[in-house]
């Protein structure tokens, strides 16, 4: 870190702690040329997402978005928040974890289908009957049976 008063880039930490808000770290550092003392902040620096819609639009990413979704998609079934939170906490991560500054919104639905399918049978085939646009219940019925691991003659797998 390069000295305010003298330019010089070698300093040594005296102090750190976490801010209030915990979203930095608050630094006392000392220049070992002058002996001046200096505060710097180090914060995460957030890289905004780009959702890639069906037709070619691109929107920042909004978790609540995604959260509202899947709770539409679970209303009425036995499912808490805090089961919810976690869904949304864990695409969001899987999100940010690819290292991609544009996703498109059929990775992320993907990604919602792929946890309501763990968490509840119902939730899930109500978020892929939108996701998914299904035109008849032929649509729909083949979906269950991928669900039920059914063959499309009706035995199972």
């Amino acid at each position: 870190m390069k000295c305010m008063y003298c330019g010089c880039e070698d300093s040594k930490v005296i102090d750190s702690r976490s801010t209030d808000d915990g979203r930095s770290i608050r630094r006392r550092r000392e220049c070992s040329n002058c002996g001046r003392r200096f505060t710097t902040f180090e914060t995460i620096e957030s890289v905004p997402l780009l959702v890639v819609k069906r037709d070619g639009t691109r929107q920042l990413f909004e978790k609540e978005k995604l959260k509202n979704g899947i709770i539409r998609a679970c209303e009425k079934r036995p499912i808490s928040m805090a089961q919810i939170d976690g869904v949304a906490d864990n695409i969001e991560k899987a999100l940010y974890n690819s290292l991609e500054q544009e996703v498109s919104s059929q990775k992320i639905g993907d990604l919602v289908m792929q946890e309501l399918k763990t968490l509840d049978e119902v939730a899930y085939i109500r978020f892929a009957a939108v996701y998914r646009q299904f035109k008849d219940s032929a649509t729909f019925i083949e979906e269950m049976r991928k669900i039920f691991g059914e063959k499309p003659g009706g035995a199972k797998q």
